[in-house]
């Protein structure tokens, strides 16, 4: 190439010719691609409804992508962008910029075969593949040989002329003044971080935004396959630090101590795909199975009631504890709402990984109570007030069971719209509504509500309760709302039609602000839990639970008998044995059982305590044995390979093998 010079025919894009080629050329390639997969799948598309939607949101997708792209090369433009760089500069971003068209390329023509296999766009598991580079390169030959071929031919034909395309002649290339350059090129950055956050909301934009239907295929149609690929790499950073951390126990050894409960000892584990597969028979025998209503109620633990020993903010839902079955014991498994979804709605053990709601290997065919009940012709629903893709729950919910989700957009009229969405008044406003639809369509249904209220700043409408303390904006008074907001709707529910038909479930997904100076502040830990509705009649439940055992105990009450791999107890049939919780805190596991804590610590060492509920003190008294170290470690260990192994399916046949499960999904 010869040197720039300056040209009355250059550009007026001047340093960022390339650039700005390569981002219009990539999304005519990704647009023409989506076009051509939703042309192809346009029967499940059309079921799915939203056609307009995947194009719009397809094309924020895109832009996310390709100025991740563009990020490293703007950010370079103070460094190389000058005169005298000039032809080591426009070099430098055309070999970017056909390295950028071409992987994007790539990509798209690598997804009909990946979707074919796998129902998706690539995602973790093409990463995981390229692990095992001659076991995958001898599929491909042997099992998808024309592809293959046809694929890089392909790859390479397309690549060539979009080579033509972006290369521009000489006299076109010219680098600004440094005036210009260093006044326009702010603005430039600040474009391209707008394109990649892509929202002004709280977080920016993830995989869960683009979640829009309740069709997983459809809604990774929407996304495009090279941003699906970088952010599962990016997600699996966040399972680095896996229960191997505290040791290591062989497989069977694992399933030895962590199915070694008497609540667990008349279920048959007799599928070798799938360890923790069984069938649960309900103890209630119904002609008709009952609806199931799920309130999650934000931070609002132990600490704010009274009967639990905290102070007297949810005096709603104290009384309603005369009413059904009241947890005294109940435990959450963490401190985080994903950890609570996890293990209210998965029933499923918490790893000091991330919840199973933020990464990859769980957003398809994962069980949750949404999948079991759809799979028994229930309708299912989410519920939230603010926006359903924070903390990826709209893409965990849609493509695990959930096939309709309401969040703020859907929330005619709100009376008060915090920082955090709609208020609760206003979420169970929406949701009585909803619920009153869902029972008219003449189905069953499931209905998680998830509240926001009770999140900092705290806001909450005026003129709605006394207040415990001043000033207004502070967790006490805004659990305070909560609990007023909570016990209008179930007021509201007792007047209406569905209510004889519907079991609600009350509990925290965790306690505030957790703090303490304890190893691990299991008083912080300790959340409420009721059962009502329908014809539960009122019970305490005094045994040691934990959220995983909710689940269970209410598909039983119910009368749903299915096939699931939760390991919870069910207390509609054991409900007299001493009980067990699960504590995840920082980088401590704890098997926390009626006369004993076991600690796991990251270093592999293991500890003995001894939890006096009434100092909510923690005194640690012994290393623990090695079988104390063994039993804890098992249930640590058993949720992490099942996520990594996918043994934790979405079945309601629990002898189906892991290859026909896979053609049955």
């Amino acid at each position: 190439m010869p040197p720039i010079i300056k040209s009355p025919r250059a550009n007026i894009f001047g340093p960022y010719i390339y650039l700005v080629r390569m981002a219009v050329l990539s999304l005519i390639v990704l647009s023409i691609s989506r076009i051509a997969l939703v042309g192809w799948n346009y029967e499940r598309v059309e079921v799915a409804g939203n056609l307009a939607s995947i194009f719009f949101q397809g094309a924020r997708a895109d832009i996310i992508l390709i100025c991740l792209w563009l990020l490293i090369p703007v950010l370079s433009v103070p460094l190389f962008a000058w005169s005298r760089w000039a032809t080591i500069w426009f070099k430098g971003t055309y070999v970017w910029s056909i390295i950028g068209l071409i992987g994007i390329l790539f990509m798209e023509l690598a997804t009909p075969a990946f979707l074919l296999q796998f129902d998706t766009r690539p995602n973790r598991l093409f990463i995981e593949y390229l692990k095992y580079p001659q076991e995958v390169l001898s599929t491909l030959w042997h099992g998808f040989r024309v592809p293959f071929i046809g694929g890089i031919l392909l790859t390479g034909l397309l690549g060539y002329g979009l080579h033509y395309l972006l290369r521009l002649p000489t006299h076109s290339l010219a680098v600004w003044s440094p005036a210009k350059n260093l006044l326009v090129w702010p603005l430039v950055v600040i474009a391209v971080f707008m394109g990649i956050r892509s929202t002004t909301n709280h977080r920016p934009a993830n995989p869960a935004m683009f979640a829009i239907t309740g069709d997983s295929m459809v809604n990774s149609l929407v996304i495009n396959s090279g941003y699906s690929v970088l952010y599962a790499l990016y997600s699996m950073k966040h399972e680095a630090r896996s229960s191997e951390i505290y040791g290591k126990l062989s497989t069977e050894e694992m399933l030895q101590y962590s199915l070694d409960w008497p609540w667990l000892k008349d279920y048959q584990f007799n599928n070798p795909d799938y360890p923790t597969l069984h069938q649960q028979t309900a103890a209630i025998s119904r002609d008709k199975p009952l609806n199931l209503v799920i309130v999650l109620q934000e931070s609002m633990g132990a600490t704010f009631v009274k009967s639990l020993g905290g102070i007297e903010a949810t005096p709603e839902l104290e009384k309603l504890a005369g009413e059904g079955i009241w947890f005294e014991q109940l435990y959450a498994t963490g401190t985080r709402s994903v950890r609570g979804i996890e293990a209210v709605i998965s029933g499923y053990l918490p790893t000091p990984a991330q919840s199973v709601v933020k990464l990859s290997n769980s957003q398809n065919n994962f069980a949750t109570i949404a999948s079991i009940l759809k799979s028994a012709g229930y309708q299912t629903q989410f519920i939230y007030g603010g926006e359903a893709h924070f903390d990826n729950m709209r893409g965990f919910f849609t493509n695990n069971g959930v096939e309709d989700v309401v969040d703020i957009q859907r929330i005619k009229n709100p009376v008060f719209v915090a920082s955090w969405g709609a208020s609760d008044e206003d979420l169970f406003h929406t949701a009585h509504k909803e619920l009153s639809a869902l029972h008219n369509a003449g189905k069953p249904f499931f209905s998680l509500i998830f509240t926001s209220s009770n999140h900092e700043p705290f806001e909450f409408p005026d003129n709605r309760i006394t207040l415990l303390e001043q000033p207004k904006h502070t967790a006490n008074n805004a659990v305070k709302y909560a609990d007023w907001a909570m016990g209008r709707f179930i007021e509201q529910a007792k007047q209406s039609d569905y209510w004889q038909d519907t079991v609600f479930l009350i509990v925290a997904d965790h306690d505030n602000r957790v703090y303490g100076n304890n190893l691990i502040p299991v008083e912080k830990f300790k959340i409420p839990g009721l059962i009502l509705g329908a014809d539960i009649k009122p019970s305490r439940i005094s045994a040691l639970s934990s959220q995983i055992d909710l689940a269970p105990t209410v598909l039983s009450l119910m009368g749903i008998s299915t096939c699931h791999p939760m390991v919870g107890r069910d207390f509609t049939k054991d409900s007299t044995s001493p009980g067990r919780a699960f504590l995840q805190f920082d980088d401590y596991f704890a098997l926390m059982e009626p006369e004993k804590i076991t600690i796991l610590k990251p270093d592999q060492t293991a500890v003995v305590a001894h939890y006096k509920e009434n100092e909510k003190t923690l005194d640690i008294s012994a290393v623990a044995s090695e079988m104390e170290t063994k039993r804890a470690l098992a249930h640590v260990q058993l949720p992490s390979y099942l996520y990594r192994e996918h043994r934790y399916p979405n079945s309601t046949d629990c002898f189906l093998s892991a290859n026909q499960f896979r053609a049955v999904n």
